[in-house]
């Protein structure tokens, strides 16, 4: 029987944590079909409530695999497969319980960062032709609105010196070398598309760069 990663961690990390830019929860424990982990909600300046999802003693890490999720609530909680995001961020959880140490950092900037209500718009112009780039364009909206400050805030209060970033993504790459993240390796997540997703994917392959 695996021992319980949580009971592992310093007394003084189960206290809440506050910086200017950032404030962390308590630590709890988070049983889930992909294996124990640890929980935190990091709350930034703006009030928006993000969540860590880790395992092990990762302050202790020299190199610390991340994940750098943002919320899909149709693919997470509704099992829409418009695109591959639930199966990311299934992914990143087995790969992290299978090495026994890792983060995901899970932000909440929906659809790229344009919100719910204006995601469900563009999925309406999907449904007419446009590909996933240009219904964000016919709406008045850059291809990608997300940022990344906020999870460099939390890797740089955590002390994560390192990390393997988990993404196909290399505006993320870009993005948290820019905050001084020190990036070691990319890893690749290696999803098969569904015939409701594959002219999504071809999309961001094509016109954001994704690495598939």
């Amino acid at each position: 029987m695996k021992s319980d990663p949580v009971e592992k961690i310093d007394s003084s990390q189960r206290g809440g944590i506050q910086n200017k830019k950032v404030t962390f929860s308590e630590v709890a424990k988070l049983p889930t079909s992909h294996g124990h982990f640890s929980v935190r909600v990091v709350k930034d300046s703006c009030g928006t409530e993000h969540v860590i999802i880790y395992k092990g003693s990762i302050e202790n890490a020299d190199v610390l695999d991340v994940r750098v999720h943002s919320e899909c609530l149709t693919s997470e909680v509704f099992e829409s497969l418009r695109c591959d995001c639930d199966q990311q961020l299934d992914w990143a959880l087995d790969h992290i319980e299978s090495l026994g140490l890792g983060m995901v950092i899970y932000l909440r900037q929906e659809g790229r960062g344009i919100g719910l209500f204006n995601k469900i718009r563009a999925y309406a112009l999907q449904d007419t032709g446009l590909d996933t780039v240009e219904a964000n364009q016919e709406l008045g909206f850059p291809s990608d609105l997300r940022t990344y400050e906020v999870a460099a805030e939390i890797l740089n209060v955590l002390g994560v010196g390192s990390i393997n970033l988990i993404t196909n993504n290399p505006r993320k790459v870009d993005a948290l070398l820019k905050h001084g993240i020190e990036i070691t390796r990319r890893i690749p997540i290696l999803i098969e598309p569904n015939v409701h997703n594959k002219r999504y994917l071809k999309a961001k392959g094509d016109k954001l760069n994704h690495m598939f």
